[in-house]
């Protein structure tokens, strides 16, 4: 139980920085309604968790592959941010919130699990919370993950469903010229943070 715990407070730690999963899911919350910022939170929840039962299980040949790839990761999440950016500050704000539909959620959930999974450095953060935890478990026991990794899972879709909820409470308070106003500067912040992604890249 102490480990289950432990995974939830750091899977909580690990989502809750505002980076550019956390501006999408914002403004797809105020643009949307609430159930697709909460699934774009699952998207990036679930590859959070992918990368921590790896990190966790201590499957070094996988890490070292991912981050052997970093270059060509980063590349493709920051020309799909960018795209994301420009496309939202184009994007005209709806009257009212859309009635999502399972594909209009299962394409908000795959995008930004895509995006999370592009930053292969974060599995490097999870083998280094995981160590400091006694969890590694290459040749070991593996208990350690199995309890770790749901909590990983739920501490971070804890801070989803929080964000996405609070968010939507402002989503009626914001006029049209509002919520156009959220359109242009969240898609300025996510196309910035692509911009930062692709200035990382270095194949050298």
């Amino acid at each position: 139980m102490d480990l289950f715990l432990e995974g939830v407070v750091i899977g909580f730690a690990v989502a809750a920085p505002v980076g550019p999963i956390g501006v999408l899911c914002i403004r797809r919350t105020l643009a949307d309604g609430r159930a697709s910022g909460f699934v774009s939170g699952l998207g990036a929840a679930t590859a959070d968790a992918a990368y921590g039962a790896i990190a966790a299980l201590g499957l070094t040949f996988v890490t070292g592959l991912l981050v052997g790839a970093e270059p060509w990761l980063r590349l493709l999440g920051g020309v799909f941010l960018v795209f994301l950016g420009v496309r939202t500050f184009l994007s005209r704000p709806a009257e009212r919130p859309a009635t999502e539909g399972k594909g209009d959620l299962m394409g908000a959930y795959a995008s930004t699990f895509v995006l999370t999974l592009t930053n292969p450095t974060t599995i490097l953060s999870f083998a280094a919370i995981f160590a400091g935890l006694g969890a590694g478990s290459v040749g070991g026991d593996a208990l350690p993950a199995v309890l770790l990794v749901p909590g990983v899972f739920l501490g971070s879709t804890v801070w989803w469903f929080a964000l996405s909820g609070v968010t939507s409470l402002l989503r009626a308070r914001l006029s049209a010229c509002g919520l156009r106003w959220v359109n242009r500067v969240s898609g300025a912040v996510i196309a910035a943070f692509g911009v930062v992604a692709l200035s990382g890249v270095n194949f050298g």
